[in-house]
């Protein structure tokens, strides 16, 4: 038996697009919409026996027509090839009111041959041209439906988050009791296991997490854990595999360093448990996002940001740009150069400068404590080698003048010699 595994799909996501002159669609709509049909020509290719979606379709709760429109396309290409469908409920699927539908459950409405939809927990038979698996989903879970009981509407955030994960911990393992064991069966949740390493999904967050530990998962009548909600692919146990297949297109900088894709995974119910499943990462053609950090100080500036540019490579990516450098240095940039160094981006998020503060030197003689103006005027020009003395003299001599047109008077230059102390004005 031969499950594709994905999640995570976020279509909706638009930021650092723009709208496509041809179909009037934003250029990261389509970014994600690709990889979505890589998934669906990889599901055709391989000829699996099930699609496992495991939760957020959309970026938002209330997907547009367009956006509704373009993931049942996927569907009925899926379905229309004799593949079934299991769709899970995630955060990003649920609506923002108890009793409004969720963004999935148009299938089920609609009664689409061969599309299974998972709005609550429990155990599904699923029937596939290799055979019926069984698989006990966890979609995404309210926290509204615990605050509505006597017995916690009184709990604190952390004991009401407690309360729910004992409770799934306890409802997991009946579910798993109750399977036939001459069946495989996986388990699919869209939820936070304690061990996973988090990203984007931090900020695009609709709700407060309960996490789940990995040992709620790790029983042996599961062949496999299938996960959804956290970004990042990353497998958490072996036996039996706990693996979060992580989004198929990059959401944001957060994300840059990840690989997107999803997973394959084979079942042969002959072989012992245990040693009857086998999975294969396959990656998707994410758009890039790319982050240059540049020092831009010295002689010719621009060229160092032009190097850092050309060794990053930003061709079709999304850029963004932050050079540090000094006050001196920023006046020799060449904007225009490094402008047209990055026209080859997708986009460019952000061109930042960082200008260096320098250090002022503390002149011998000033302290933090306050002097007569031609007294701390006498102790500067003494500091400053390359002013000849006729110059200082002038300097001073300048400064008690307009001291005296202030009626600032000789006590401010107690210093100066009496033939040269300004007169008071009448």
């Amino acid at each position: 038996m031969k499950l594709l595994h994905f999640s995570d799909l976020h279509i909706g996501v638009e930021t650092h697009g723009k709208p496509d002159p041809q179909t009037g669609l934003s250029t990261r709509l389509q970014d994600f919409l690709r990889v979505y049909n890589e998934i669906v020509e990889a599901a055709l290719a391989e000829q699996v026996d099930l699609v496992l979606f495991c939760g957020d379709a959309y970026k938002a709760r209330d997907p547009s027509q367009t956006h509704q429109r373009e993931f049942a396309k996927g569907i009925a290409r899926l379905t229309s090839a004799g593949i079934p469908v299991f769709l899970l409920v995630g955060n990003h699927d649920l609506p923002n009111a108890l009793g409004r539908a969720t963004a999935l459950e148009i299938f089920d409405t609609l009664s689409i041959a061969q599309v299974t939809v998972a709005p609550r927990l429990g155990t599904y038979r699923v029937e596939t041209r290799a055979g019926p698996l069984q698989i006990v989903a966890l979609p995404w879970i309210r926290r509204g439906a615990w605050l509505a009981q006597d017995d916690t509407r009184r709990l604190s955030a952390e004991q009401l988050n407690q309360q729910i994960e004992a409770s799934l911990t306890a409802a997991i393992a009946t579910e798993a009791a109750g399977l036939d064991p001459a069946l495989p069966a996986v388990f699919t949740g869209h939820v936070t296991v304690s061990e996973a390493e988090l990203s984007s999904e931090r900020t695009m967050m609709l709700g407060r997490d309960h996490v789940l530990l990995r040992s709620s998962l790790a029983l042996p009548a599961f062949d496999y854990v299938a996960l959804g909600h956290i970004h990042k692919h990353q497998v958490l146990y072996q036996h039996p595999p706990i693996v979060y297949c992580g989004s198929p297109e990059r959401v944001d900088f957060s994300e840059e360093d990840q690989e997107k894709g999803f997973v394959l995974v084979e079942i042969d119910p002959a072989r012992p448990r245990g040693e009857r499943v086998r999975f294969e990462f396959r990656p998707t053609p994410a758009r890039r996002f790319v982050t240059i950090e540049v020092e831009a100080a010295g002689p010719d500036p621009t060229a160092r940001v032009l190097r850092a540019i050309e060794r990053k490579g930003v061709a079709e990516a999304i850029v963004r740009l932050h050079i540090r450098t000094t006050a001196e240095a920023a006046r020799e940039l060449r904007g225009a150069d490094i402008q047209r160094a990055l026209e080859p981006a997708f986009h460019v998020a952000t061109v930042r400068r960082e200008i260096a503060q320098e250090a002022r030197q503390r002149i011998p003689g000033l302290g933090s404590e306050s002097l007569p103006p031609l007294d701390a005027l006498r102790t500067y020009l003494a500091a400053q080698p390359q002013v000849p003395p006729e110059r200082a003299q002038a300097a001073l001599a300048k400064a008690r003048a307009l001291l005296a047109d202030q009626g600032e008077g000789a006590p401010l230059d107690a210093a100066a010699p009496p033939e040269e102390k300004p007169r008071l004005l009448p």
